[in-house]
């Protein structure tokens, strides 16, 4: 999902947003993503573009913030909407000085913290998930032998 470039006297720096340290230049959606879109958000939009175009209208107008201070994959929309996104250096998109723009790639949609309660807290809400897992195989292993 790219904005516009801007090109004077042979010059071309391509448009990108900053988001922490980050400098995002295009938003890539992946299918599993697109399937907890559809699952845990919205229902109408569900395109692989209307995600792409609902996040960088996030990126540009600021709305998008890091849920933890000091990990760089999971984010929050509106302190409401919570993804994880992963990040890797474009080999197409370069500044004008020649280092490279990143691409946001949005791995999964959690949820809405109005709807789902425990993803305020994530890393309980996961310890609770392994944790009810491996009970879970347990269980069946026990059953099985």
């Amino acid at each position: 999902m790219k904005d516009r470039t801007t090109e004077r006297w042979n010059t071309y720096e391509t448009f990108h947003v900053e988001l922490g340290e980050k400098r995002v230049a295009d938003v890539i959606i992946t299918h599993h993503a697109k399937l907890r879109w559809a699952d845990r958000v919205e229902s109408v939009k569900t395109g692989f573009d209307d995600i792409a175009e609902y996040i960088w209208q996030c990126l540009k107008q600021g709305r998008i913030e890091s849920y933890y201070r000091n990990e760089e994959d999971v984010y929050l929309i509106d302190d409401d909407l919570v993804f994880v996104a992963e990040f890797s250096d474009s080999e197409k998109e370069l500044d004008l000085a020649g280092t490279p723009l990143q691409k946001m790639i949005v791995v999964t949609f959690l949820g809405r913290m109005s709807e789902t309660i425990e993803l305020r807290d994530l890393k309980s809400y996961y310890s609770w998930l392994r944790h009810s897992r491996r009970m879970t195989l347990i269980k069946n292993s026990r059953k099985r032998k």
